[in-house]
């Protein structure tokens, strides 16, 4: 896709972005998402932005970005041109995530996936629960924030590969506990409070990304001016982690909606995998882009 001269940003309109990860064919759930930013876009005389989230370069892929653009053009969606991709705005996240190691609330975690699932695993079979956070993954062990600067260094002088986490502790004491977000979406709403603490000391930067979804897309929607974040329910607590980060950056606060998902047959919501649900897959059978708003309750 021919790229064009970035526009000027008007940042004195309501603003809506949808977020696609090019790894995968888009299922009905994305077109939810995504008819449902373009059509309150629409009716607020807003923008709507198309973000292309490809911080996972190993699995993200220019066929997969233009079989995005193909779905989203045949449900009759329009975007502001060019579409921001992720993968051209590394040095942004760097410079957001260099500005919290200055705070001194960074720390390198050094263990493996696997060195954490053996942790976890040792410590249930004595009987005892680990804490998990609100997707059910092993809340990250205390070693890491726990060593010392030298230490710290020297196992960076070796080589071993690390990631980079937010203390989670520390940052709350700059912001104090009281973080809240604006909620209008189809599950609760009105002022929510948000708890960052259940997710623990979440990744930052990893050694094979330079950046994680939680500090790029805080970073990204400020940088679009995105007024409201349309999303699935599957991201409702993750708000938490968001709105901290805006606090400690001085970033914008967004009004946030999490809309209902579309489940498979098995209850779950849809994967990319769903090959009967792609939305190529629904055109090829002869659905057209009104069969699609019908299927999606719309």
């Amino acid at each position: 896709m021919a790229e064009e001269a970035m526009p000027a940003m008007s940042f004195d309109k309501p603003a809506y972005r949808f977020a696609p990860s090019p790894n995968g064919l888009l299922h009905l759930g994305h077109a939810l998402s995504a008819i449902l930013n373009h059509d309150m876009a629409k009716k607020t005389n807003g923008r709507f932005l198309l973000r292309i989230e490809d911080i996972d370069l190993a699995r993200c892929t220019p066929e997969f970005e233009e079989a995005a653009y193909r779905d989203l053009s045949w449900l009759g969606l329009d975007w502001e041109k060019p579409v921001w991709r992720q993968s051209e705005h590394f040095d942004d996240y760097r410079a957001a995530l260099d500005r919290l190691m200055e705070m001194g609330l960074v720390y390198p975690a050094f263990l493996t996936r696997g060195e954490v699932k053996a942790r976890v695993a040792e410590h249930e079979e004595s009987g005892k629960s680990w804490p998990r956070d609100p997707d059910g993954s092993p809340l990250y062990p205390e070693d890491d924030r726990h060593r010392s600067e030298t230490e710290r260094q020297l196992l960076i002088a070796k080589g071993v590969r690390h990631a980079f986490r937010l203390d989670m502790h520390k940052a709350l004491r700059l912001t104090g506990d009281a973080l809240k977000w604006t909620e209008t979406g189809d599950g609760a709403r009105g002022e929510i409070t948000a708890h960052p603490t259940a997710w623990g000391d979440v990744v930052l930067s990893r050694s094979d990304a330079p950046s994680s979804y939680h500090l790029s897309v805080t970073v990204d929607d400020a940088a679009q001016g995105i007024t409201h974040v349309v999303r699935g329910l599957d991201l409702f607590e993750a708000t938490a982690v968001h709105r901290l980060l805006q606090e400690l950056l001085e970033l914008p606060q967004p009004v946030y909606h999490h809309h209902r998902l579309i489940l498979g047959p098995d209850g779950k919501k849809l994967s990319k995998s769903e090959g009967s649900t792609g939305l190529a897959a629904l055109r090829d059978q002869g659905f057209a882009p009104h069969d699609i708003r019908r299927l999606v309750g719309l």
